[in-house]
């Protein structure tokens, strides 16, 4: 039996070694350096021009530091094991010090921000988002710089469940899939044999169908078998504890639903009004998470959340007593990665090649001897 509980934080490598058998031995960019970076940004304006259009969202300023006692930050988790970049602004030395945090996503602040810009149901938002995520192993698709499309939408009560949550998802995949489309007549060398497109169509499947299929398999392995079966899965219901005893993945629990209770078509009880849309990377031959998202919890499901993860102490922050109170709107929101999503359109085997950040040297002296170009 695999270690199931060792495989819920986190979905790094963790070993260098383990890392330069997964990274190909036969890479050859199908872009140079430079026609990469053009590719990037037509991406880019591609993704947040639809997104806005599809979702009815304008773009806004998103915070990089935010006060620790308002309690908008992401742990990201619910163990506290990746914890954000802490600091002291001393300001006037005595009377009006602030005690800041580089954000970890903008999860929070997004809901928050609904009402601050006098969103409507129906309305939304999206941030051209920058994080800090310290506590990650740094691997080929992980980095401690974090670029997100972080995005809001406004909702009504009557939206919150699965159907709703599924045509969402459509719209995002028909976004990213425009983007392929998109940067493939700027560059047609992107579209070959070796490395086939992502599929037309998105698979939805609760994490608890995917245990059913693969219950002896941590999640890290689940997910790797459904995806060489379907190349696009979107994953309901993470962060709920499955028949196994263990939860798909750990997900903090004051923003994403994954504690409702909800129906498959089939009429079987699940719980989840969240997921995740992960890919088969050809490239890289692994499993590869794009984006998380989810309908927003409600006072009554954030308290049972809290409730399980032992954190009822949250209820004291500005951010937890605005659920609580209904002072912000319903929503449904998420993060696309975006250098996870140029990774995969430009069918790249590093996500240094499309982000510039740090590594340490014995990823970069690995890259280098494998023909994998890392920024620096």
């Amino acid at each position: 039996m695999h270690d199931k509980k060792a495989d819920l934080v986190g979905p790094g490598i963790g070993d260098y070694a383990e890392l330069e058998k997964i990274l190909p031995h036969d890479y050859h960019s199908l872009l140079s350096p430079k026609e990469t970076q053009i590719a990037t940004y037509a991406v880019k304006d591609y993704i947040e021009q639809n997104l806005c259009k599809e979702l009815n969202l304008i773009r806004v300023t998103v915070p990089l530091i935010v006060d620790v006692s308002s309690g908008v930050n992401d742990y990201l988790d619910r163990d506290g094991s990746r914890t954000p970049v802490r600091f002291h602004i001393s300001n006037d030395h005595s009377k009006n010090p602030v005690d800041a945090e580089v954000v970890q996503a903008a999860t929070k602040w997004k809901r928050m921000a609904l009402k601050q810009f006098g969103m409507q149901a129906g309305e939304g938002l999206v941030t051209d988002m920058r994080a800090v995520r310290k506590d990650y192993f740094l691997d080929h698709d992980h980095s401690a710089y974090v670029d997100q499309w972080d995005w809001e939408l406004a909702i009504t009560p009557d939206q919150r469940n699965l159907q709703f949550l599924k045509q969402v998802v459509q719209k995002i995949w028909k976004v990213i899939k425009g983007a392929e489309h998109h940067v493939q007549q700027l560059f047609p060398k992107l579209k070959t044999d070796r490395y086939p497109d992502l599929p037309e169509e998105l698979k939805f499947l609760h994490a608890e169908e995917i245990l059913e299929r693969y219950p002896d398999l941590p999640r890290k392995q689940r997910e790797t078998k459904i995806v060489q079966e379907f190349p696009a899965v979107f994953i309901i219901g993470i962060g709920w504890v499955l028949q196994d005893g263990y939860p798909q993945e750990m997900r903090a629990a004051d923003y994403d639903d994954w504690a409702t209770e909800t129906r498959t078509e089939d009429g079987r009880s699940m719980h989840g009004l969240n997921g995740d849309i992960l890919v088969w990377n050809p490239v890289t031959q692994r499993r590869h998470e794009l984006t998380s998202m989810g309908i927003r919890v409600t006072a009554q499901s954030l308290k049972k959340q809290l409730e399980i993860s032992k954190q009822l102490d949250f209820l004291k922050l500005p951010y937890h007593q605005a659920i609580v109170s209904d002072h912000i709107p319903l929503s449904i929101g998420g993060g696309i990665g975006q250098s996870r999503t140029f990774m995969t359109l430009l069918k790249k085997a590093h996500l240094g090649e499309v982000s510039a950040t740090v590594w340490p040297r014995v990823l970069k002296d690995m890259c280098r001897k494998k023909n994998i170009h890392v920024i620096e």
